[in-house]
């Protein structure tokens, strides 16, 4: 047995923005209330990043048309006790997904992380 951090990408809509940094404001709180609300407190939110197409360097993942935001957020989570890196998959997208219902999951990364001495 394993423990592993689990990188996931979310696509969240927000409605009536008109700036980039109020859409990731919006999207970061709404994305971590409803954590919260679940009790998911250990469930670290953040903007993703996405390479510009033309020099590769990196910029906030939200796009704005017509006063409607997509945000890419990047929601990490530690997996303890995985029989691999499927499985810390698997039990990351249940105790995510089962707090953000509707919102798309997609895993961008799993590592293997050292276990905690005693």
């Amino acid at each position: 047995m394993s423990n592993y951090l689990v990188a996931m990408e979310a696509a969240w809509l927000v409605r009536d923005v008109e700036d980039v940094d109020d859409a990731i404001g919006v999207a970061v709180s709404e994305a971590g209330k409803r954590l919260n609300e679940q009790d998911k407190e250990y469930v670290e939110v953040e903007v993703g990043v996405t390479p510009c197409p033309a020099c590769g360097e990196p910029f906030d993942s939200a796009f704005i048309a017509a006063n409607t935001a997509l945000v890419g957020l990047l929601l990490e989570i530690e997996v303890f006790n995985a029989d691999g890196e499927n499985h810390a998959t698997r039990i990351a997208k249940s105790e995510v997904g089962g707090a953000l219902r509707d919102v798309p999951l997609s895993v961008i990364e799993v590592v293997e992380t050292e276990a905690e001495e005693d």
